[in-house]
Parts: structure tokens; C-alpha cells; sequence
């Protein structure tokens, strides 16, 4: 049995802080492209990325994501 990633809450966690994606990017260093392809579900973050995203908006790297049993 493992997981995969299934929806993102990206957006859902920002809104709780009160933050942008515009901000998350300006903390973080990643693009305002890249944040916005992650939190409209276009790409899923590699492990490092979602760390770091965790880390700048206060949350752990499970609350970024929807997970789906599979197997």
C-alpha cells in the first residue's frame, strides 16, 4: 500500500493565512508561473519544493496536498 498526491490545497492554505501566491513566490524564490501550476493542479512539487512552500506558509508537507491510497 503506498499514497499519491491527489488534489492540491496550495490555494486553500494561502487563503487561511491570508497570503498570495505573488507573496509565496517573492518568500520563496520560485516563479509566480511555477506556484500557480502547482496550486491549479498543471504540475505536482518534487519533494524539496514542497518543503519549502510548507516551511514559508507554516504548514507540514501533508496539509499541501489531497493524498490517495493506492495498492
Amino acid at each position: 500500500m503506498g499514497y499519491k498526491p491527489g488534489r492540491c490545497l496550495l490555494k486553500q492554505r494561502l487563503r487561511e493565512i491570508g497570503k498570495t501566491q505573488q507573496w509565496l513566490s517573492e518568500v520563496t524564490g520560485l516563479s509566480k508561473a511555477q506556484i500557480s501550476d502547482y496550486a491549479n493542479n498543471r504540475k505536482v512539487m518534487k519533494l524539496s519544493t514542497a518543503k519549502t512552500i510548507a516551511t514559508a506558509i507554516g504548514c507540514n508537507i501533508d496539509d499541501l496536498y489531497e493524498f490517495i491510497k493506492v495498492g
